[in-house]
């Protein structure tokens, strides 16, 4: 996905204060743009994605090639330690190494407890779960959570929602994050409760960050088609802080 220059081109004089935001910036004119630009900085583009998954894969492959519950475990943590080391490293942010190192630890205490490998899979499940079920209620209400996804990064949790075309689009968005969750949880229980790990270790990968990109490269393809007008553009304008209107958008099909 490219930043889109749709809209963007050849204000007059007289216009240009009024079609561009503060930061001298174009201001969008779709709400398409508005998400596109926010759901790039808050999702953290193909690093963060990848640092998140990186540690269950290393689970994953170990435990089916050598059946070793803690040296799986070790593996997952070591390669979360490095990931973590390189972000020090290069004074970059964190946040999703972090998340994915507290995903071990929760998995790591399931499974030691029990003491079978299919426990580390639970706390996933029970994620999935619980997730889908939350998104589909925040559509529900009418406050979706992409909504507030995209109010995170511009200083005004709330600000998206006094636009009707933003909100119709956050909950399309919404509900299409919720379905790969509700998916794992139909796939993986059946496999969990039956103990078939070495299936459920393979559902995992494949259910795991390909499913979410798939899911992240059909929401870009929803926010690519830039046709729904913004009821207020100059309100717009202020949603996009002058960071968010000048990163790169990150949710591209190489991700």
């Amino acid at each position: 996905m490219t930043s889109d220059p749709d809209g963007t081109a050849g204000p007059g004089a007289g216009e240009k204060a009024a079609d561009q935001a503060p930061s001298g910036k174009p201001t969008p004119t779709t709400v398409e743009q508005v998400v596109r630009q926010q759901l790039a900085k808050a999702l953290g583009g193909a690093r963060g994605m990848l640092e998140a998954a990186a540690p269950t894969v290393g689970f994953t492959l170990t435990w089916l090639t050598t059946r070793e519950l803690k040296l799986a475990l070790g593996i997952s943590l070591g390669l979360a330690v490095i990931l973590l080391l390189v972000r020090i490293f290069q004074r970059s942010a964190v946040q999703f190494v972090l998340n994915s190192m507290v995903g071990i630890g929760i998995a790591a205490v399931f499974a030691l407890r029990s003491g079978e490998a299919r426990d580390a899979f639970l706390p996933g499940l029970i994620y999935n779960g619980v997730y889908a079920v939350g998104l589909l209620f925040t559509v529900l209400i009418g406050w979706p959570l992409v909504g507030f996804i995209v109010g995170s990064v511009t200083g005004d949790a709330t600000a998206w929602h006094r636009d009707r075309a933003l909100v119709r689009l956050c909950s399309v968005l919404t509900l299409m994050l919720a379905l790969p969750c509700a998916l794992r949880v139909a796939v993986q229980y059946p496999l969990w409760a039956g103990d078939h790990v070495g299936l459920l270790a393979t559902a995992k990968i494949a259910m795991g960050w390909p499913l979410q990109l798939a899911t992240l490269a059909a929401m870009v393809y929803v926010l690519s088609r830039n046709h729904t007008p913004i009821d207020d553009p100059e309100t717009a304008g202020k949603l996009l802080s002058q960071e968010a209107l000048e990163i790169q958008p990150k949710l591209q099909p190489r991700d």
